[in-house]
């Protein structure tokens, strides 16, 4: 990539980190939000950078408030797009059976691959709920608490799906007893 100008909200493709979008710049490197692996310090310069769609194109070292206000775009640009969450292998290829009580009814079977990524889909919703709570300027910090604490109850009650992730840093968790502390 030639350009070392590109300004914050620029969607760029790194070959070893994937996707991603400046969310700050530096003299001579961009602060970079990775889908996959998260924000990363890159130069300017790196050839392994190709830009996508340039955003705010600019010679001028970015202000917090301006990273907070990207930040927020780059939310809304990235919505529709979940992070890949891997199946666990047992569970690859089975199928989800719904089995009424009435013998006479059929039952409903599902592949755990769908019922997996709508768990997932779910999980996504909460977390962009989360943030939208976080950002809101017109509720009070109690009332974010207060929010909160029914968010971090959904994820408790979802915590029986977490023996279909394959990785233990994808599981819901919900609120922790006084044992874990």
């Amino acid at each position: 990539m030639e350009q070392t100008n590109l300004g914050i909200g620029t969607r760029l493709q790194h070959t070893q980190h994937g996707p991603g979008v400046i969310v700050g710049i530096r003299y001579a490197t961009y602060l970079i939000s990775f889908i996959h692996s998260g924000v990363k310090e890159i130069d300017k310069t790196d050839t392994n950078l190709d830009e996508i769609i340039p955003e705010n194109i600019t010679e001028e070292i970015e202000t917090h408030s301006e990273v907070e206000k990207s930040l927020l775009k780059i939310l809304r640009l990235w919505n529709g797009i979940s992070e890949v969450v891997p199946l666990g292998e047992k569970w690859e290829g089975g199928t989800l059976l719904l089995q009424p009580k009435d013998k006479s009814l059929k039952p409903k079977e599902i592949p755990v691959e769908d019922f997996f990524h709508k768990i997932v889909i779910l999980r996504d919703r909460l977390r962009v709920l989360e943030q939208n709570i976080n950002s809101n300027k017109n509720l009070s910090d109690e009332e974010k608490v207060n929010i909160q604490q029914y968010i971090t109850r959904c994820y408790g009650s979802l915590t029986t799906f977490n023996v279909l992730f394959k990785n233990k840093e994808h599981w819901f968790v919900g609120e922790k007893s006084n044992k874990d502390e």
